[in-house]
C-alpha cells in the first residue's frame, strides 16, 4: 500500500509518500518565515500554503517514482491547528481526491506525531512527550486511545518559547525554537522564574510574562546577556517537562520515554529527558528536525496505518478542526505489530 499525506496545521506545508512498511518515498515541505520579531498569521499563512502545496505535491511524486494511480489512499491533516492553513490542506485533498478518484483519510495531528516516532525510533509502548508550538502534553496508550495524563493549562512551550524570541527580535529562520536553543548555549548565569507544575499539568504564560520584564529591565541594567535569558528559560521549563514526564512514567509503570514535535528536537531537552530515563532504568526515543518537526510523511504513515484497518472519511466529512483531541482517535491499528520505518530501504534507529 502507498499513500500521499498533506500536512498543513502551522507555517509549514509538507506532502509525503510513505508504504505501509514505513519506507518514506518522498517528504519535501516548505516553511513559511516572517521577519524577526513577528509571529505567523492565518491568513497570510493560508496564502502560502495555497501558493506552495501543488508545486510540493508535483515534487513529492517526481522524488518517489510514482503516478496518481499507484497511490491507495490521501490523507491530511484534520487537525488541531489554526483554521485558514488546515482549510489549504483539506480543500486540495479533496480536489485531489475527485481528480484521481482516491479515498480520503482524516488525520489527527497529535497523533501522527507520535506513530512517526514510534516506527522511527522503535520504541513499543513509551511514555509520550508531545511538545510543538501549539500542544504540549503527555500521553500513553491505554485501551485503543491515546491518553492525555498531563498538559498545558494555558499556552504550549514552543508558544512559550517563540514569543519570547519576538521580544530579543530572534530570527525565525530556520525557527525560533532551534534559535534560542543555540544562543542559550553561551549562557552562564542562572536566573531564577517561576516554576508552575500542577499535579501532571504546567502552566507557561506567567513565566513567559516574568521573563519579557527581566528581558525590558535588562537592557537598562546590562545585568543580564541575552544568553543567559535563554539558558534560564531553557533550563527552566525543560525540567518543568521533565518531572510531569517522570510523574506520568510512575503513573502508568512505563519505563521508556518518546519525544515528539518541534520542541522535541531541542538537543538539552533530550539530554535532560535521557537522564532522567537512565535513573529509572529506561530508555530515551527521540528523532531529529527530519521527524520532529511537521511533515507530510508522518501524516501519510498514520492515515495509512488507519487505511489498511478499513478506515476511510467521506468527501463530504473531509473538513478540519482547530481543536481535535489526541484522545478523540481510535487507534485501531495498535492492535497489531508495526512495522519498521525504512528510509530508501534502510531502517532509520532514530536517536535513542
Amino acid at each position: 500500500m502507498l499513500a500521499l499525506g498533506i500536512e498543513g496545521s502551522a507555517n509549514k506545508i509538507g506532502v509525503g509518500i510513505v508504504r505501509l512498511d514505513g519506507s518514506i518515498l518522498a517528504n519535501p515541505r516548505h516553511t513559511y518565515i516572517t521577519p524577526p520579531g513577528q509571529g505567523f498569521l492565518p491568513r497570510e499563512t493560508a496564502i502560502h500554503h495555497q501558493q506552495h502545496i501543488l508545486p510540493i505535491v508535483q515534487a513529492a511524486l517526481k522524488e518517489a517514482g510514482v503516478t496518481p494511480d499507484q497511490i491507495d489512499c490521501l490523507c491530511y491533516t484534520r487537525g488541531p491547528g489554526m483554521g485558514a492553513p488546515l482549510q489549504a490542506g483539506a480543500v486540495v485533498v479533496r480536489i485531489l481526491s475527485l481528480l484521481w478518484k482516491k479515498p480520503i483519510v482524516a488525520v489527527n495531528h497529535c497523533v501522527a506525531h507520535i506513530e512517526m516516532g514510534r516506527v522511527v525510533t522503535g520504541a513499543v509502548d513509551p511514555v509520550v512527550l508531545y511538545v510543538s508550538g501549539g500542544n504540549t502534553q503527555v500521553i500513553a496508550y491505554s485501551e485503543g486511545k491515546y491518553r492525555i495524563f498531563g498538559e498545558t493549562i494555558d499556552i504550549a512551550v514552543g508558544n512559550c518559547l517563540d514569543r519570547f524570541a519576538r521580544v530579543l527580535k530572534i530570527s525565525n529562520d530556520p525557527s525560533p525554537g532551534y534559535n534560542i536553543e543555540q544562543i542559550a548555549k553561551k549562557g552562564n548565569k542562572f536566573i531564577e522564574l517561576p516554576y508552575v507544575v500542577k499535579g501532571m499539568d504546567v502552566s507557561f504564560s506567567g513565566i513567559l510574562s516574568f521573563i519579557e520584564a527581566v528581558a525590558v529591565q535588562q537592557l537598562e541594567t546590562n545585568e543580564f546577556t541575552d544568553a543567559d535569558l535563554c539558558f534560564s528559560l531553557q533550563e527552566t521549563v525543560f525540567a518543568m517537562l521533565v518531572e510531569i514526564t517522570e510523574r506520568a512514567m510512575a503513573h502508568c509503570d512505563k519505563k521508556d520515554v518518546l519525544v515528539v514535535g518541534g520542541v522535541g528536537c531541542n538537543i538539552r531537552l533530550q539530554d535532560m529527558m535521557r537522564i532522567m530515563c537512565s535513573e529509572r532504568g529506561g530508555n530515551l526515543y527521540a528523532t531529529d528536525d527530519r521527524y520532529c518537526v511537521d511533515n507530510g510523511a508522518m501524516i501519510a504513515y498514520t492515515g495509512l496505518l488507519a487505511f489498511a484497518n478499513g478506515v476511510t472519511t467521506p468527501l463530504e466529512e473531509a473538513t478540519f478542526t482547530q481543536r481535535f483531541r489526541t484522545d478523540d482517535v481510535h487507534a485501531v491499528w495498535r492492535e497489531k505489530k508495526s512495522l519498521p520505518l525504512k528510509e530508501n530501504g534502510v531502517v532509520n534507529p532514530g536517536i535513542n
